[in-house]
């Protein structure tokens, strides 16, 4: 399986994270992540819940905690070990990105997918690593077995009770909220 990091910024958003790791769930892609990007998305999900939707700071930490958990447990061998010693050795612009390409190649990774694109330069990222937007991600996941991937946005949209959401309903948030126009046309086109 082709083996994907996935940097905090891909992770935040709820519903584009619930299709990302569900075309992983159905053996697309491997997800990969470290220590320290589900260390911050637990801050960004933290801060998402107080901020955004008022709720208590004891019950935003549990929310986010059990995300966390569940990331792991569902995913037990995404998360890099071992990146550390490459954390600073690339060069880049913004010392806080470096620990995300650390990872990929600790992870040997064939993606680092990302909505920072201009925070990993091409020259400054291992040959063999490419650095993709979410969007163009899931086109070509999707495009790998497209009815494989309707069967995890079916399977994902079942679970949603409050509120419920179709398949139709997920699809046009991914289409209007995220960008992933073409990774919808590949999954409509076998429905």
């Amino acid at each position: 399986m082709f083996p994907a990091l996935l940097d905090t910024c891909v992770l935040w958003p709820s519903k584009q994270r619930d299709f990302l790791l569900s075309l992983a769930v159905v053996n697309l892609y491997r997800p990969l992540w470290s220590a320290a990007i589900l260390e911050e998305l637990q801050y960004c999900e933290i801060e998402k819940l107080t901020g955004k939707y008022g709720i208590p700071q004891a019950e935003a930490e549990s929310r986010a905690a059990r995300l966390i958990e569940t990331m792991r447990d569902h995913f037990d061998d995404a998360e890099v070990q071992n990146w550390e010693p490459y954390d600073g050795t690339f060069g880049l612009t913004d010392p806080n990105d470096e620990h995300v390409i650390a990872a990929a190649v600790a992870g040997h990774a064939g993606a680092i997918v990302t909505d920072n694109l201009k925070h990993f330069p091409p020259d400054k990222v291992p040959p063999g690593i490419q650095v993709i937007a979410p969007g163009e991600f899931a086109a070509n996941t999707v495009a790998v077995a497209p009815q494989l991937a309707l069967q995890a946005v079916t399977t994902l949209t079942a679970r949603f009770k409050k509120p419920p959401m179709s398949v139709d309903e997920f699809l046009s948030v991914l289409r209007e909220r995220y960008g992933m126009d073409e990774a919808v046309e590949l999954i409509n086109d076998v429905r």
